[in-house]
């Protein structure tokens, strides 16, 4: 059952299953109050860590973040390695699956689609697991890395952190503000207070804290799956039917933000990490295909001739970047030698 209409609606099963979510609420409470009062045992790795996360179920945005705050990083004299859990790869669930270096040219069957994604376009060591402390200190190993960014990991407590970013999707908020199963939250909404930055993706009400950071996914020219070295503006695809596919969090977002360019969508949406296979493509009708990045890194082996990839860049505001900077700097485990 999709469970986005009681999410993010007024179904009536949202109330019914309030209980359930009190519960919940209480349980990650109480979670969080172990680790503040140092009952349970977190972990500092000896650099910075930046998690880039979200309260609710479901993507937000963060993959492209991490990217820019990567190349903001890089841009002055940091050296990043990105750190995630590796969803829908052989060894990400939960358990004790041990963290892996991610190649650019690795499989997502092995890493997960977000992982080889992240170490194909971010030039940036990638390891992916469930533990991060683990992840992290992997990334280290190498000696070429002096700052961590988690792509996702709000609620891994276990690692210590020095910012805490949390994402928000502008449009559609924080749902009916109920923790799981009831709603969309993995933590309550007053979250939100105890982090250093929230950011919303685009337009719309939005749930923020009032900072008034605002960020955007800006779209490139369509790249051609099949081959690489092909690429067109998205403006070559007005005035035809043009198929979408979506298998992210919100798949709805990448339609959307297709209709907003002036494309003819018929959109498909798939559950999230869905491990495509080439019968899946052959399904679809002839003409154009757009896909997410994180789609295509999974169907660029069965991509025909008109099956093309739309690349997105996170534009974060100004006053956020300068934020995030200060807040770097002041941090209490960067040292005054350390800051570029």
């Amino acid at each position: 059952m999709d469970p986005n209409p009681i999410w993010y609606g007024r179904h009536p099963l949202g109330r019914i299953l309030a209980p359930l979510s009190w519960l919940y609420c209480l349980v990650v409470q109480l979670r969080r109050l172990g680790y503040r009062k140092g009952w349970l045992a977190s972990r500092r790795l000896p650099v910075p860590v930046v998690v880039v996360g979200n309260l609710t179920v479901g993507g937000t945005g963060k993959t492209p973040v991490v990217f820019k705050l990567a190349k903001l990083l890089r841009a002055r004299g940091w050296r990043p390695g990105i750190i995630t859990r590796g969803y829908g790869g052989r060894g990400g669930g939960r358990g004790s699956a041990a963290p892996r270096r991610v190649p650019p040219d690795g499989e997502p069957a092995d890493f997960g689609d977000e992982p080889v994604l992240l170490a194909r376009r971010s030039g940036c060591p990638v390891v992916a697991g469930p533990d991060r402390v683990a992840a992290g200190a992997i990334a280290l190993s190498g000696g070429d890395v002096d700052i961590l960014l988690a792509d996702d990991g709000l609620q891994h407590y276990r690692l210590a952190r020095d910012i805490e970013i949390a994402l928000i999707d502008g449009a559609r908020g924080l749902g009916n503000g109920r923790c799981l199963p009831a709603g969309p939250l993995r933590e309550p909404r007053g979250r939100l207070d105890t982090v250093d930055l929230v950011l919303t993706n685009g337009g719309g009400s939005g749930d923020d804290r009032g900072d008034g950071y605002r960020m955007r996914l800006i779209p490139g020219a369509a790249v051609n799956l099949r081959d690489p070295a092909v690429s067109k503006p998205i403006a070559d695809f007005i005035g035809r039917p043009v198929f979408a596919v979506a298998a992210i969090g919100n798949p709805e977002r990448f339609f959307a933000m297709l209709r907003a360019l002036g494309l003819e969508v018929e959109g498909r949406a798939y559950p999230d990490h869905y491990p495509f296979a080439s019968s899946d493509l052959d399904a679809w009708p002839p003409g154009p295909v757009l896909m997410t990045e994180k789609d295509a890194v999974k169907c660029a082996r069965f991509a025909g001739e008109d099956h093309w990839v739309l690349p997105v860049q996170a534009e974060l505001d100004t006053a956020f970047v300068e934020a995030f900077f200060r807040k770097l700097e002041a941090s209490p485990h960067v040292r005054p030698r350390d800051f570029r």
